[in-house]
């Protein structure tokens, strides 16, 4: 029964951490209708980086692959990513032929919630949408993790749900990877067990709002203590990521409305990892850091058998 009990309180915790991101991703499509392309990347990009580092980070934890042996876990991992004060505002350029023209510093979708209001010519005015105020991003997701076979062991990510909701639209989120004993391989006992894995994963949110690619190759080493019936584990991990979003929205003008079609492409990047893994019976809990030019925190409950 409590195995059951924490099998349901994951899901709900995922389910309602995508769904909460639905609804902000509603609002976000209202704010960004009032901008063409240049602005409106200029106001998102904190929330693409944000994305990014989210779905790449969290993944991995433990290097201890068995070489043979079954064994599968279900994960639920939460990924959260701090907002600086630069993320606040961006160089925003007023539109529609609003004269003078100026460029101002505007909120991004993460900066103020009040609206920036500019006066032209004519008793004419601008307004620059505000943001949520948002201190942080945080996004949770399922993680299935299934071995092993020769020391491999496949990763899959999976999350659909029609909200029926017309604001909100389809969520969808799958992944899939695999990960390998590294450490099988050397002719010497190590200290440490090493593993390398590749994991790839789509989002994608709304009628064609929002749909995100993500890639992270990576090696990771851990060392597992054992203290009665408790396994610590701490582990390192270094990994290449990339990411790139798309998002489709009507820009509403004057006159007719248009569909814009945004792209934000992330450089690879490299991304160091430090954490720490307790398990106990079937039940694992883990917290990470993860520096890179986006840095996020992870943590993560897993149940296996």
């Amino acid at each position: 029964m409590r195995q059951r009990t924490r099998l349901l309180a994951a899901v709900v915790t995922v389910v309602a951490g995508i769904l909460a991101f639905g609804t902000a991703s509603a609002q976000i499509e209202d704010q960004i209708s009032a901008y063409t392309g240049a602005n409106a990347e200029g106001y998102l990009q904190p929330l693409a980086d944000a994305i990014g580092a989210d779905l790449n980070g969290g993944l991995w934890g433990s290097a201890y692959i068995p070489v043979d042996g079954f064994h599968v876990s279900f994960d639920t991992r939460i990924v959260a990513v701090l907002f600086s004060d630069d993320d606040e505002t961006f160089d925003a350029t007023t539109e529609d032929g609003f004269l003078p023209e100026q460029i101002v510093e505007a909120p991004t979708v993460v900066g103020s919630g009040d609206a920036l209001v500019i006066p032209g010519d004519g008793a004419t005015s601008f307004a620059f949408p505000g943001g949520f105020s948002l201190n942080s991003f945080t996004l949770a997701v399922p993680q299935f993790r299934i071995g092993s076979y020769k020391g491999t062991e496949a990763l899959i990510r999976y999350f659909a749900l029609d909200t029926g909701d017309v604001e909100i639209g389809n969520v969808s989120l799958y992944g899939f990877g695999l990960r390998h004993s590294v450490s099988q391989y050397f002719s010497e006992p190590v200290p440490v067990d090493v593993a390398a894995g590749f994991f790839w994963q789509t989002f994608s949110l709304g009628d064609d709002l929002i749909d995100a690619n993500a890639f992270t190759f990576g090696v990771q080493a851990s060392k597992r203590l054992e203290a009665g019936v408790v396994l610590f584990e701490p582990y390192v991990g270094l990994s290449v990521d990339s990411f790139s979003m798309d998002v489709t929205y009507d820009y509403e003008g004057e006159e007719e409305t248009e569909s814009i079609d945004l792209s934000f492409e992330s450089d690879t990047g490299f991304r160091a990892t430090v954490g720490m893994a307790v398990t106990a019976s079937i039940v694992g809990l883990n917290a990470e850091y993860s520096l890179s030019d986006r840095s996020s925190f992870a943590f993560g409950l897993s149940l296996g058998f």
